[in-house]
Parts: C-alpha cells; sequence; structure tokens
C-alpha cells in the first residue's frame, strides 16, 4: 500500500515538475529546505513501516509540519540575515541518514536470515542423505 502511494507520488511529481515553470531564484531556497524536510519525513515513515509503528496521521502531520517549520526557519534568517536554514538542513539530513540506516539493517537482516534458512535446509537433506547412505549399509 505504501509502496504504491510512493510510485504513484514519484510519477505524479515528475508529470508536475516536467510542466511546471521555472522556480525563481527568490524561492529556490524555500523550496530547497521544503524538499528536505520532507524527504526526511519520508525517510522516517519508512523506517516506522519497517518497525511495524507507522501511523498515517503522524506521517501526514509530519510531512507538511516538517516543511512548514522549515520554510518559517528560513524566512526568519533571512529577516535577520543568518542563514538558519542551515541548521535544518543539518537536522534533516541527519535525521535521513539515521532512517536510512534503520532501513538498511532491516533488509540486511531479512536478506541474512533468507540464506541462513536456506543453508539450514540443504545441511538438513544432506544430513538426511548421508544417514540413508549409513543405514543402507
Amino acid at each position: 500500500m505504501v509502496l504504491l502511494a510512493i510510485i504513484i507520488g514519484c510519477v505524479l511529481g515528475a508529470i508536475i515538475g516536467i510542466n511546471a515553470p521555472m522556480i525563481s531564484y527568490t524561492y529556490s531556497s524555500y523550496l530547497a529546505i521544503a524538499v528536505i524536510a520532507a524527504l526526511d519525513t519520508v525517510f522516517g515513515g519508512i523506517a516506522s513501516v519497517v518497525n511495524k509503528k507507522f501511523d498515517i496521521k503522524i506521517f501526514i502531520t509530519g510531512f507538511f509540519g516538517n516543511a512548514i517549520l522549515a520554510i518559517l526557519l528560513t524566512m526568519l534568517g533571512e529577516k535577520l540575515n543568518v542563514d538558519i536554514y542551515l541548521a535544518a538542513i543539518v537536522v534533516f539530513v541527519w535525521r535521513m541518514f539515521i532512517n536510512l540506516a534503520i532501513i538498511r539493517r532491516y533488509y540486511v537482516e531479512k536478506w541474512s536470515n533468507k540464506f541462513s534458512k536456506k543453508d539450514k535446509e540443504k545441511n538438513v537433506e544432506e544430513d538426511e542423505e548421508i544417514a540413508k547412505k549409513t543405514n543402507q549399509n
């Protein structure tokens, strides 16, 4: 279900991106920080699916809440003439790497368990063949 939503979102984003006008330099920093905040939420959602703790309400509120907070920090930074958005970028990217590590560990363990089960089954079959041969002799 979540995978289908991700695929649909990517296709819609690509179609809209191709047909959308160019973003002016004035708003590019706002869009960049909003995209990073949204990606952080997406990686967090995937990590929560892996941990079986996914809640759609938390995901949607986090998606929009993080993006809006990041945009507001960027606006405040411009008013104060301080690059506050850099702090938001560091935090969001750090969280993306943490969530990516959680996702990676899950799939590596799943893959390792799959191969260890196959090895155990193969060893059992070999043991059964050896037992048959020794019983025949």
